[in-house]
């Protein structure tokens, strides 16, 4: 059968805090990286139609209207299809590792009303798509074995009927009103009992995970009048955090385009300091300190690696590995045929300095707010903070990753200058030994850099880099920092300059690449949902409430409905 691509918005995420599936709204899982968020697919339907593979439960024939949203406060997702022979619905969730299970996705099916030919298609491709396999039939479940030794094999338990056509596990059944069908795909581990073997697995694993989620939606101390919205972005950025390391994910996704048929389709399956450091500053804001002490645990370890004179790299593996290779998957369409594809990250190896500024203010916000930090990780911290003052006047590649040469960048120096500050706060109210004098000096030294060879007159504005004669979103971050007020006179005329280059109603471009610093690559950008709330944010502290709020509202209203992605 011929398939079609589903809009990207039609996708819901569940997980359990090990890697992550897309589930869209025909009832289709077209993405899966298993077991973990940085190990090859198995299915990647979403990335070539054809050849990705697919795990799909979805009525045989007729008419059906589609519906998708989560239980309230969790991480399950309910697909819905609503037609004249009755109405379906299709529970998906993996139950969270450490409650006994093995990397389960669990998919229950039940018919509401009427009476419905369904159809279920299990159709994995190993490897991103290039490796084959066999099939093992046992009493009660199917092996799907690959052809490389090295990736693990997938158990898949049915409570019907299986067939095997093709290299995929198919099922064809009727249910009626109230009736059920169960289907548990799982890692194949020899000579291990599954619990899943158990006949009241799937339902105890629903409840399981039910109140997993509850319980920790429950520990949010956010009560304002958002809050529906907040705990839910707060379950997507949960889910992107590695149980097993501390980690924490900057997307679940590789090769999904910016724009259909453009190139800028890159691979997000790691660890950037940048991102997790803005995670977890909004998971502590909302009282989630067990996320931000694991996170800090693997910080510790990756400033503990470092060499002398070496900077930290710009992003990791979930487990600390460096290796980010970045290649491209030939075999792979892309979706909607947007080519490359690519796996790994060539960025990993640039030069970032405005990491530093990022990292240390989440530190600074859990020794004040979490746990105070350890005297060894204090040591590990000067040692960064040293290497900010030898090499804050470096150009580098800056927050977007540009491609097209590095540039001497005003956010770069400005969280360099926020990287030293931060540190020497740390040590005041800790009382860690610290050169103090030294940095005082060279933070202030950063500060009237910046004023001095950032600000271009004729603009009345910051600048993107020494020398520009354009502005960056990124800019909206220093009044958020406290590196300027938000009622200055130079950042009111910065922020109309903003809001008359990069501003398209509520939406906000990181910059125009016609006239910012190149970026190596074709075609144009499109808006940044970040750099909005940003700007909604600086709108709001230079006490322009009501025009905040409208744009706050307008942002939030791009949203497809509640249950799409964060």
């Amino acid at each position: 059968m011929k398939m079609n691509y589903q809009p990207i918005e039609n996708y819901g995420l569940i997980g359990d805090l090990a890697t992550t599936a897309l589930v869209g709204m025909d009832g289709s899982i077209d993405f899966m990286c298993f077991p973990h968020f940085d190990s090859p697919t198995i299915f990647a339907a979403l990335l070539d139609r054809e050849n990705g593979g697919y795990f799909r439960i979805a009525p045989q024939a007729g008419e059906f209207r589609h519906r998708q949203r989560y239980f309230p406060d969790t991480n399950i997702l309910l697909s819905r299809f609503l037609g004249e022979q009755g109405i379906a619905e299709i529970s998906d969730f993996m139950a969270v590792e450490h409650l006994g299970h093995c990397h389960n996705l669990i998919r229950r099916v039940k018919v509401v009303r009427g009476e419905i030919k369904l159809k279920m298609t299990f159709a994995p491709k190993f490897d991103y798509g290039r490796t084959g396999h066999s099939i093992e039939r046992k009493t009660d479940k199917l092996i799907f074995i690959p052809d490389k030794k090295h990736l693990p094999a997938l158990l898949l338990r049915s409570s019907v009927p299986v067939k095997i056509q093709n290299g995929a596990a198919v099922a064809e059944f009727t249910l009626r009103s109230q009736q059920t069908a169960s289907f548990v795909l799982e890692e194949a581990r020899a000579g291990e009992e599954s619990p899943s073997a158990n006949k009241d697995y799937v339902p105890d694993a629903f409840k399981e995970t039910m109140n997993y989620w509850l319980a920790w939606t429950a520990r949010s101390k956010y009560r304002g009048r958002w809050r529906e919205m907040v705990n839910r972005s707060a379950l997507v950025l949960k889910l992107l955090t590695s149980q097993a390391h501390g980690s924490i994910v900057a997307a679940p996704t590789f090769g999904l385009p910016e724009r259909v048929g453009g190139e800028r389709n890159w691979d997000y399956r790691y660890t950037w300091i940048r991102d997790a450091s803005f995670t977890l500053y909004a998971l502590m804001r909302l009282g989630y300190t067990e996320e931000a002490q694991a996170f800090m645990r693997w910080m510790e370890q990756r400033c503990g690696e470092l060499e002398p004179g070496r900077p930290l790299q710009v992003m990791y593996h979930l487990d600390g590995r460096r290796d980010l290779r970045e290649r491209i998957l030939t075999n792979l369409e892309g979706y909607k045929k947007s080519r490359p594809v690519r796996i790994g990250n060539a960025a990993s190896s640039q030069l970032q300095l405005d990491i530093y500024g990022e990292l240390l203010d989440s530190v600074s916000i859990y020794d004040r707010h979490g746990e105070p930090i350890s005297y060894d990780f204090w040591t590990n911290i000067t040692t960064l903070v040293e290497w900010v003052c030898k090499n804050w006047k470096q150009s580098d590649d800056g927050i977007w990753e540009v491609r097209g040469g590095r540039r001497p960048f005003l956010y770069s120096r400005a969280m360099c200058w926020l990287a030293i500050e931060r540190a020497m706060e740390i040590a005041r109210r800790r009382s860690f030994p610290a050169p103090l004098v030294r940095w005082h000096r060279i933070r202030d030294e950063i500060y009237t850099n910046i004023y001095k060879t950032f600000w271009d007159s004729r603009l009345n504005s910051f600048v993107q880099f020494r020398g520009a004669k354009t502005v960056d979103a990124s800019s909206l971050l220093l009044p958020l920092v406290k590196f300027i007020s938000p009622t200055d006179p130079r950042w009111k005329s910065t922020l109309e300059a903003i809001e008359k280059n990069l501003v398209e109603d509520s939406l906000v471009y990181r910059y125009l690449p016609s006239k910012a610093a190149p970026d190596g690559l074709r075609g144009a950008e499109g808006t940044f949902s970040m750099c909005s709330f940003w700007y909604v944010e600086c709108l709001a502290r230079a006490g322009d409430l009501k025009r905040g709020a409208i744009h706050f509202r307008k942002s939030i209203g791009l949203r497809k409905s509640s249950r799409a992605l964060c």
